[in-house]
């Protein structure tokens, strides 16, 4: 996320593992410490509520709560994989990466550097 150059003014997680560290390993090059949100366990939850007042957020958790969010903020039909990442701007989907994508810029940027 830091070589995509991506602004986040918070991070919220859920409390499983996995998740958790996800986050921590997106954040932390970007300056924006975790936090731990119950709500994002893996239950349909309410993304206005949760991060109004936050400006740019990332946040990561768990299916199928995450693709009816994303359909619900969107109407975009899509299942997303472990590790897949999508931005959200004004109700648009303007990102959609699966893992493979990250892992490539991840190794573009390793070449250039």
């Amino acid at each position: 996320m830091a070589v995509l150059q991506t602004h986040i003014d918070a991070c919220l997680s859920s409390p499983k593992l996995r998740a958790l560290q996800t986050a921590e390993r997106a954040c932390e090059p970007l300056g924006v410490p975790v936090r731990i949100e119950p709500a994002l366990a893996g239950e349909p939850f309410d993304v206005h509520s949760l991060t109004a007042g936050l400006g740019d957020v990332l946040l990561v958790g768990h299916d199928p709560s995450f693709s009816l969010t994303l359909h619900d903020l969107t109407g975009t039909q899509v299942r997303l994989k472990k590790g897949a990442v999508a931005g959200v701007s004004k109700g648009e989907l303007i990102a959609l990466l699966r893992p493979v994508d990250l892992a490539a810029i991840a190794f573009a940027d390793e070449r250039v550097a």
